[in-house]
């Protein structure tokens, strides 16, 4: 008897209301900097290209998101909705972290998402440039973690 499948809701087709949802729930997951947790979200075989950087599978996107904060510190995400059909959902995010020389930087990008049937996501593509801030330009001030429901999202604070 096989196990059955991995199931993330929400689930394709997406709604308005359940894409939002979804985009949520990547960005809480992602503002954990757990790459186990983070991993998850993504079909065994997930394909990304994040950059110029190719990533496929799970075990890779553990390697990847491992590298990528331990690099990118005190790292906070913003993600916000851009567009949905039936399986796809595109988004604009902002992030802010800083090097290990405490140099701030906010990275804006927009990625695109497949899923599959069962709330998988399947492919990722994201588009990222970095912008280097002042600290006194930081946005982004809640405590390690999820991003408060009273902070403002990227139209609010004019990203």
């Amino acid at each position: 008897m096989s196990a059955a499948p991995e199931t993330r809701p929400p689930l394709p087709p997406f709604t308005r209301e359940t894409a939002i949802q979804k985009v949520r729930a990547a960005e809480d997951g992602w503002n954990t900097r757990d790459p186990e947790r983070v991993s998850l979200a993504y079909t065994l075989q997930s394909v990304w290209r994040n950059r110029a950087e190719f990533v496929t599978g799970r075990a890779e996107i553990v390697q990847f998101l491992s590298r990528k904060w331990a690099k990118e510190l005190d790292y906070r995400l913003i993600k916000e909705l851009w567009a949905y059909t039936a399986n796809r959902i595109a988004v604009r995010f902002a992030y802010e972290w800083h090097d290990d020389s405490g140099n701030w930087f906010r990275s804006y990008g927009n990625e695109n998402w497949e899923f599959d049937e069962h709330g998988l996501m399947a492919r990722r593509f994201a588009c990222i440039n970095d912008l280097p801030i002042r600290e006194a330009d930081r946005l982004y001030h809640w405590p390690p973690g999820r991003r408060p429901d009273d902070h403002p999202g990227l139209s609010e604070l004019g990203l």
